[in-house]
């Protein structure tokens, strides 16, 4: 079969390029109508990383063509727990757009997410960008503006999160929506890897973890992203958010109500809920 026009696969893919074009409809679809779809190994297999990113940056392309524009990135399954949860071993990373940002303030209404769930984070904000160097921690560390907390709110295109690497990887990470705290703080006033979560809907407690449970550090998770941001030729801009991954597990949103994530060092961030 001849390769679609535009569509072009890293070496290492071993799914064909009309599959990774049938992947990336087939995602494409299931958010324009709210309609969760099937999953995507059957046609890019379970564990392709290589076609598992392609179908990513053909969905994300589309949306930049449609006018959404990039902020960020997201680094995802760094904690054991959700690992766990979603039966994977190893982080992935997504792509944050515009119009994934929500503010505490606001209502956030659940008819814009198909299956959400919650997690708490360590989110940075970059003043550098990392295209060049050795990437190394100090360089790293260098590069933050500061951290803040925030919530991702995660979600999936794939009907019951009946995802592997793969299927998640292609749906630009089980992304959603995101918000992010009012405090500001520098790493030489806050360190990331000491900070311990609690997380609350309600009055009812339902996520704790420490800042070790991402990656053993999320400044390391930062690392990892940067690394492999430049390996994919999109290396981290200043001026990206960067969500480094949950510091325990996901809880998921099903009615209306308040979610709360208190970080110590961070302070807290607040995400509500509604069904209008």
């Amino acid at each position: 079969m001849s390769t679609p026009p535009g569509t072009s696969l890293p070496p290492t893919a071993r799914a064909s390029a009309e599959a990774v074009v049938a992947a990336a409809e087939r995602l494409s679809t299931a958010a324009a109508t709210f309609t969760p779809c099937t999953p995507v190994r059957d046609l890019i297999g379970s564990d392709d990383a290589a076609a598992a990113y392609a179908v990513q940056e053909r969905i994300v392309a589309d949306r930049i063509a449609a006018g959404a524009s990039v902020v960020g990135r997201k680094i995802g399954l760094t904690s054991p727990a959700v690992q766990q949860q979603l039966g994977v071993d190893q982080p992935d990373f997504g792509v944050l757009f515009d119009d994934m940002r929500c503010q505490e303030a606001g209502p956030i209404p659940l008819s814009r997410l198909l299956q959400p769930k919650v997690e708490a984070e360590i989110a940075f904000v970059l003043d550098r960008d990392l295209v060049d160097g050795p990437l190394d921690d100090a360089q790293i560390r260098a590069a933050v503006d500061y951290a803040v907390a925030a919530l991702e709110i995660v979600d999936s295109r794939i009907a019951g999160w009946d995802i592997t690497f793969g299927d998640t990887v292609a749906d630009n990470g089980s992304s959603g929506l995101f918000v992010l705290g009012a405090d500001r703080r520098t790493l030489d006033s806050f360190d990331p890897v000491a900070a311990q979560m609690q997380m609350s809907v309600g009055d009812t407690a339902v996520s704790t973890g420490t800042g070790a449970a991402c990656l053993g550090d999320p400044l390391r998770a930062l690392a990892w992203l940067a690394r492999t941001a430049r390996e994919f030729g999109q290396p981290l801009l200043a001026g990206q958010v960067i969500l480094s991954g949950a510091l325990g597990p996901m809880a998921v949103i099903d009615t209306a109500g308040t979610v709360r994530a208190d970080i110590t060092g961070l302070g807290s961030v607040t995400a509500t809920f509604t069904q209008e």
